[in-house]
């Protein structure tokens, strides 16, 4: 929406979440980079802890952000509540001519929402996942997000054939590729000048990684102990690594497990890593035990095997073409397909068309031509 004096472009890229922040930060660059662009960074805060933030923006190159809503946590009714009021006002100040949203947060839905109704245009990066699972809040986010967005930019053919089954107008849908693997392989030699392994005394390929935050694994007693069960099998053969999040902690001591846990010998139990740190550690596992999303799209890329402990995903080309398995919690059975999986940090697979680091570029590229 250039105007009729020449005025650029102003975009509001939302970030809520952490995952957020790897995929807005070649977003925010690429229209940096474009003469027509004016770029500004919102973060609801709906997931904030100010330490990591300020460790993901600093080691993603971000500036930091424009503006800070501060919604906090909450149900999710109160917290998409909030972050609608708050986002209201900031069109009001802002007048953007266009909301840019990631992925499958709270926030994504809650400023996509309020934008349509003040008649600004949204962009949905990472559009059309569908996992087909109703009972994850993720799911109702993406496909009400997809039904109101004017641009939908998506990473994998799933995508497409998703939201042309739901009569999504073509001309607004796009196939770009996958802006979180733009960040991947620009920080990916950054990544490898950490000293994460030695700090651990871990040596590569010799560990297993882990990652567990869905409420279905972690807010049941009964999927907790499967997971503590998971944990003593796993490091009863090698090292693992569980940088664990603060809701899982929590619930380990909720249910009385958190004795138990802290008793795993062979365990490392981190807090919480940065991007860098992180990103090293996946590159160099054995295997990535997760329920998480975004690292089966990593790990696809990178070539490391991943099992996903859940009985679905809305990113199926991990599967097909890379290198990502489903697999129940079942404590038994994983270690018996961790133990199966060779230890050389390599597996068969291949990265998906387009998840070439260059996503972010044919985003802002499609939007200069239809804007």
């Amino acid at each position: 929406m250039i105007r009729g004096n020449g005025s650029p472009v102003k975009v509001l890229n939302v970030v809520g979440a952490r995952p957020n922040f790897m995929k807005v930060a070649p977003l925010h660059r690429a229209f940096e980079a474009h003469p027509r662009f004016v770029s500004r960074i919102v973060h609801t805060g709906q997931h904030y802890d100010e330490r990591m933030s300020d460790i993901f923006f600093r080691q993603l190159e971000m500036p930091e952000p424009h503006l800070y809503l501060g919604v906090g946590s909450g149900t999710h009714a109160e917290q998409t509540a909030r972050v609608m009021t708050a986002f209201e006002q900031v069109l009001a100040e802002e007048r953007p001519d266009l909301v840019l949203v990631v992925g499958d947060v709270n926030s994504t839905l809650a400023c996509s929402l309020v934008a349509v109704k003040q008649h600004v245009p949204v962009a949905h990066v990472e559009a059309g996942l569908r996992s087909g699972d109703r009972s994850m809040p993720e799911e109702i986010n993406r496909i009400v997000t997809d039904s109101i967005s004017d641009f939908l930019f998506v990473t994998e053919q799933s995508g497409m054939d998703n939201l042309a089954a739901e009569g999504v107008p073509k001309e607004k849908v796009f196939f770009v590729g996958n802006v979180m693997i733009d960040a991947l392989v620009q920080f990916r030699e950054k990544a490898a000048r950490t000293t994460i392994l030695d700090d651990l005394g871990l040596d590569p390929a010799s560990y297993v990684l882990m990652t567990m935050h869905r409420p279905a694994n972690v807010d049941r007693e009964e999927g907790l102990a499967a997971l503590l069960e998971t944990l003593e099998a796993l490091a009863a053969r090698r090292p693992v690594v569980f940088p664990i999040h603060p809701r899982t902690r929590n619930r380990f001591g909720d249910f009385g497990m958190a004795d138990r846990l802290e008793a795993i010998a062979n365990l490392r139990l981190l807090e919480p890593l940065g991007y860098l740190e992180f990103l090293r550690l996946m590159e160099q596992a054995a295997v990535v035990v997760t329920d998480s999303g975004g690292i089966q799209e990593e790990t696809t890329f990178l070539k490391v095997p991943c099992l996903t402990l859940r009985e679905n995903t809305e990113r199926p080309v991990t599967i097909d073409q890379g290198t990502n398995e489903l697999m129940p919690l079942d404590p038994a059975r994983i270690a018996r397909r961790v133990a199966a999986i060779r230890t050389n940090g390599r597996a068969h697979g291949a990265a998906p068309p387009l998840w070439d680091g260059h996503a972010a570029r044919r985003i802002v590229d499609a939007l200069d031509t239809r804007l």
